[in-house]
């Protein structure tokens, strides 16, 4: 008779798969709360005790470390020195483990990290030990023992014991997934005792869960799918990510919608104001910050107004029955907004195919959390651009006036999220001019200048002023000269270039007042 040991915390669906191990007439070892409900359901099992002759010790942190456990997982059946030693020690080989972990994810999430020099006691008690060591021996000797760590195996798993189906590859696919399990277990536990303020260690693990396969990738021939990055670390952040979000309507999200969702989501939480951001390719094509969402609306749309066709929308409030009659009036991929009034839900609903995503928490943009961009055979891994500005020094003559530094500040926060050479133009809190991702500034900023032309607003206003914000400094003077042709009159970027007088120079010529910050936001 061959013998199986059960020990599980999830306890859905164990008895029926018990109670079919036992019609296949298999010997069944249970540790002591499983027991307890197999005896309860008229299933026949003894209790590792039974097995070891110890009881439960140190308050159930030691119940299957024994080698009458382990021996009877590990030895290679072919071994004769093995079989020998079983023998002797009247030992009896066990064949399969089933075995899930304790709840530790779950823990970890009830009790969020607060004091990173005190762990709840409760957190410790939930570092499984045992049950993690019986994964590893039975995935470690899987020629002859089966190791089931998915309660979505169990089915699979009778089917194929009573169709003598066991195939060698079949045990080696439950190994591997065993071993995947555990470092995914192993991994929340050390990234919940990591300490936040250096994370940048020898050795990097990253918890992710599958959340869902994708249609495909950037492109149809390519797979994908969407993984969960379940860091203790960063746990309040991850609560307000967009894998977080409830979608209400529309088709699945694509690859491209979730990198797009992402710059959308992280650049609007930037705004305390209501502020509607409007992406496409990776990139804010409008921003606008106004009294109100609508307006918001409208005027992030008029930036560019050809670019945000098909765009991702997003919005740091909740969208009422105006704003949606007029997204309505636009293609649009994906919303998604903090809240949506029921007016408003049912006229987005009017197309078929628009994704509307629901994300009521929104999240401090200061919070420090870590950026994985992969390389060949590698991982990048820095900490997200938290920060705005070190300091901000005038350095011209003329310091800005009050409406020319808020718009400045609101163009700052865009061109963090603009791919360099970035060039933001704005006024009135509203992008006038976005030029991204060029390999010379001068050909961002024409760019810029052309979306501008485009622009239906009434510029030049005079209390409203053209201002320009780069994510690097200025190495020519030929940014300044040109951004002078077309009226603006306030400038902030980085500072720190060698050549930086020339630039000064020419803006105090043209009576631009300029703003360095000694920090750079360039993005790649």
């Amino acid at each position: 008779m061959s013998t199986v040991i059960i020990s599980v915390s999830n306890k859905n669906n164990i008895v029926t798969f018990a109670q079919k191990l036992q019609n296949l007439r298999w010997d069944i070892i249970a540790s002591d709360g499983t027991a307890k409900l197999l005896k309860t359901n008229c299933i026949s099992c003894k209790e590792i005790s039974d097995v070891t002759n110890f009881p439960e010790l140190l308050d159930g942190r030691v119940k299957t470390l024994n080698p009458k456990i382990y021996c009877g997982i590990l030895a290679i059946r072919s071994n004769l020195k093995h079989i020998e030693q079983l023998k002797l020690y009247n030992i009896k080989t066990i064949d399969m483990v089933v075995v899930d972990l304790y709840p530790f994810e779950q823990t970890m999430m009830e009790i969020p990290k607060s004091n990173k020099k005190s762990i709840n006691k409760k957190i410790i008690e939930n570092i499984d030990i045992g049950g993690v060591s019986l994964l590893r021996a039975a995935a470690k000797n899987f020629n002859d023992v089966l190791v089931v760590c998915d309660i979505n195996d169990y089915e699979i798993v009778i089917d194929k014991l009573a169709n003598h189906s066991i195939s060698k590859e079949f045990k080696l696919e439950l190994a591997a997934k065993a071993f995947r399990y555990i470092a995914y277990y192993d991994s929340l536990i050390s990234n919940y005792l990591t300490n936040d303020e250096d994370r940048f260690y020898n050795y990097v693990t990253i918890p992710l869960k599958k959340q869902s396969n994708l249609r495909y990738g950037e492109n149809p021939h390519q797979k994908a799918a969407i993984y969960y990055n379940n860091n203790a670390n960063d746990v309040n952040q991850n609560k307000s990510s967009i894998l977080t979000a409830q979608k209400l309507h529309g088709k699945e999200l694509s690859y491209n919608n979730y990198l797009d969702l992402n710059v959308a989501w992280n650049l609007v939480n930037e705004f305390e104001n209501p502020a509607c951001v409007i992406i496409k390719h990776n990139n804010p094509c409008g921003c606008a910050e106004s009294f109100n969402i609508k307006d918001a609306y409208i005027k992030a749309l008029n930036c560019d107004t050809i670019s945000a066709f098909g765009g991702i929308l997003a919005f740091n409030r909740c969208i009422n029955e105006e704003t949606a009659t007029e997204i309505n009036k636009l293609f649009v991929e994906c919303i998604i907004a903090t809240d949506y009034s029921k007016e408003s839900l049912a006229i987005l609903r009017q197309k078929h195919n628009i994704r509307i995503l629901l994300q009521k928490k929104l999240f401090n943009s200061k919070t420090n959390s870590l950026e994985y961009k992969p390389v060949t055979n590698g991982m990048l891994i820095q900490n997200n651009d938290n920060q705005l500005f070190s300091e901000m020094n005038v350095v011209t003559d003329r310091i800005p006036t009050k409406e020319e530094k808020n718009s400045l500040l609101f163009a700052w926060k865009v061109a963090k999220f603009v791919k360099s050479n970035a060039i933001v133009l704005v006024q009135d809190k509203q992008t006038i001019g976005i030029g991204a991702g060029q390999m010379s500034r001068i050909d961002s900023l024409k760019i810029a200048i052309e979306k501008m032309k485009l622009l239906k607003y009434k510029l030049n206003k005079e209390e409203f002023p053209i201002v320009l914000a780069s994510d690097a400094f200025f190495p020519f003077s030929d940014v300044v000269n040109e951004a002078s042709n077309i009226g603006v009159t306030a400038i902030m970027q980085p500072g720190g270039s060698i050549n930086d007088i020339e630039s000064i120079k020419m803006a105090n010529s043209k009576n631009i007042t300029m703003i360095t910050t000694n920090m750079r936001h360039f993005k790649h």
